[in-house]
Parts: C-alpha cells; structure tokens; sequence
C-alpha cells in the first residue's frame, strides 16, 4: 500500500510523529511517581514504561476497541478524500507543534485532549462548519473529563487514607520496603493503562489515514491488525526512552512531595479510573487523570500539602488546550488545503 500511495506514506510518518510525542510527553506521567519517589531508578522506569505500554496497547486493542471507535467517530472527514487526508495531515502537525511548546515549558499537557482538539479542528475546516463534529461522540469527552477529575481526585484521596488506616500500627521501615516494591507495580499498572487509552485513540487516527489515502471517505466498521497495535506501542515506548525526564519532575516532584506509600496510592486511583474508561469507551486523559489523583492523595493531608501554583499551570494549559490546538488545526487545516490542493 506504502509503495502504490505516496500520499499514505506522509501520513504514516505525520502520525508516526505525533506517537512518538505522545511517548515523550505523555508517557512519562505513568511512571512519574516512582521515579520521583527513588523506587525504581528513570532509566529502568522508562525501559518499564515502554513495555507495559506497548502490552496495554496490544492487550486492551485485542480484548475492547471501544475507545478507538470512539475517537474513529468523533469527526467527519467524509466528502473529498484528497482534501480530508491533507486535513488530517495539517491535525498531525498542530497536535505535534502543540506538545512540543507545552514540553519546551515542562508543563504535562494532554496528549488526549491535543488530539482530539486538533482532528476536530480540522474537521471544522474541512466542512466550514460544525457538521463535521459527532456531537455524541464528543460528549464522551466532556463525561471523560469529569470522570478523570472526580473520580482521580476522590480516589486518590480515599485510597490514601484507606492506606494509612491499614497500615497504622506497621513497623514504618517494612511499610516503606513494602510500598517501595508496590510503588513499581504502580507504575507498570499506570504504563499499561496509558498503552490501553493513548494506543487505542492514536490507532484510530492511524486507520482514518490509511482509508482516506485509499479514496474511502467512509469506512464504515473497522477491524484493528495486529501489526498496527505493535507498531503504535513500539513507537510510543521509543518516545518515552527519548525524552520525558521534565515531565515526570512536574508531575512526580514539584506539584506534591510523596512518600513511597503516596505514590502507590496515586497510581492505584489512576490505574483503576482509567481502566473503567477504557471498559466503557470514554476518551480520558491519562495526565489530567494521574495528577488529579495526585492532588487528592496530597489533599488527604491538607490543602497546604499541594503546591497549587502547579495545579493551577496545568489547569491552564488543560483549558487552553481544546481551544487552542483545536484553532491550531482549523488554522493548519486551511492552509494545508489552500497549498496541497490541485
């Protein structure tokens, strides 16, 4: 297909690009409290990180798909294929420019909410209007992002204190031994569960691609290869071996100090939120889920125990995000059109 569609290869490599983004920028909040709680050391967090990633990704593709479809149906880019593959294009690229910015300033923006913003972008242009956005699909979004925020924040906050109950009378030492060793099995749940998410939506753009290169603007069901679920999460951990270590000093350092026993907590609520979204089909941000969860395992020992000024970066760039990238697309989107078309 590569060698008889040219127009198929740069969309392979646009949206190569944006995985691999998605593992250097994304990727490392999964592993982010572990590395910062010294239980694990960043180079074998990272190794970790992109195997975890990669089974998620294969495991959650092969059992339950409804997040890829999800994504698959959020936009239209039925009409002109021609017009909607350099549409598509143009989304790749604002979503990479917008993750390399918000990584240049160490703030873990979403990887999520960038993709979703930028292909609806696209959409908007491509169709002049509204139509080409599935408003059904999109309100699974906006569930995800309550979900993400009050249920990361609540069980972060319960499952810390359930924690600190349980264990209360423990010999201090074999409690940290012990959640030192959990912490890592975190992390790898958390690993496993961003593959789970981030691959599925990254394949989904991956197919629209291949069937718009082939002149199908409407593919109607869809069937993901194996190959395909490989190649994602092989790209995304080579991301994460490349890059992250400003994102995970965001996350796992600056925002709340965690204790071994903190950090479990953290990834234990994440890991659980994010599996129930992925069971469903809803479309979550693995970031906005680990740091709200965060936020609510620091918030179980006061609001003073969260430096808020971080929160309220990254509350910013999260609000920013959908209309931001989603502008960034429709801008890309128009141009791209108005100098490949012919």
């Amino acid at each position: 297909m590569l060698s008889a569609n040219p127009s198929l290869i740069v969309t392979s490599v646009l949206t190569i690009g944006v995985i691999l983004v998605n593992g250097w920028t994304d990727a490392p909040n999964a592993i982010a409290t572990c590395v910062s709680t010294r239980s694990i050391r960043p180079g074998r967090a990272i190794i970790m990180a992109a195997v975890f990633n990669l089974l998620g990704t294969v495991v959650m593709s092969l059992f339950n798909q409804s997040v890829a479809k999800t994504i698959f149906h959020m936009v239209d880019f039925g009409g002109n294929a021609q017009e909607a593959l350099i549409a598509l294009c143009a989304a790749m690229v604002a979503i990479v420019l917008w993750a390399i910015l918000a990584w240049r300033f160490g703030i873990p923006t979403s990887e999520s909410h960038a993709l979703i913003a930028g292909l609806s972008g696209a959409a908007v242009a491509l169709h002049g209007s509204f139509g080409g956005i599935n408003g059904s699909e999109w309100l699974k979004v906006i569930y995800g992002l309550i979900l993400s925020t009050f249920m990361g924040f609540g069980l972060g906050f319960i499952t810390t204190k359930g924690v600190e109950l349980l264990f209360r009378h423990s010999n201090r030492r074999k409690a940290d031994s012990f959640f030192r060793k959990a912490q890592v099995a975190g992390g790898a749940a958390m690993a496993f569960m961003h593959g789970a998410q981030d691959g599925q939506k990254f394949i989904s753009v991956f197919l629209i691609g291949m069937f718009l290169a082939q002149g199908q603007s409407d593919a109607g069901a869809v069937g993901i290869p194996v190959w395909l679920m490989i190649l994602c999460a092989v790209v995304m951990g080579l991301g994460t071996s490349i890059g992250g270590y400003r994102i995970i000093k965001a996350v796992g350092m600056d925002m709340v100090r965690l204790s071994c026993y903190q950090g479990f907590s953290s990834d234990l609520s994440a890991a659980v939120c994010l599996l129930i979204s992925s069971v469903t089909g809803i479309p979550v941000s693995t970031t906005h889920t680990k740091t709200t969860a965060i936020m609510g395992v620091g918030a179980s020992g006061g609001l003073k125990k969260v430096n808020w000024s971080i929160v309220r970066e990254m509350v910013l760039t999260w609000v920013l995000t959908f209309p931001g990238c989603g502008a960034l697309g429709f801008v890309m989107a128009k141009l791209f059109i108005l100098v490949f078309s012919f």
